[in-house]
């Protein structure tokens, strides 16, 4: 699964800490996300894209 969250991060000059509180995981859970090692349940990604204000597909799509 490809994901977007490390530039929108960047786009929103916001650290990895900044966002998991924003979303309400970890800063770690926001690392292993960002790095393809964690594909987040529903309510996290749900939390990011709405967060991002945008869709989940704009933030989280299949691997081609």
């Amino acid at each position: 699964m490809r994901d977007d969250i490390p530039d929108k991060r960047v786009e929103t000059d916001e650290s990895r800490a900044d966002l998991a509180a924003a979303v309400g995981v970890t800063r770690q859970t926001i690392d292993a996300i960002e790095r393809e090692r964690y594909d987040p349940s529903l309510e996290p990604a749900f939390g990011l894209a709405d967060h991002f204000d945008c869709r989940i597909e704009d933030v989280f799509a299949p691997d081609d």
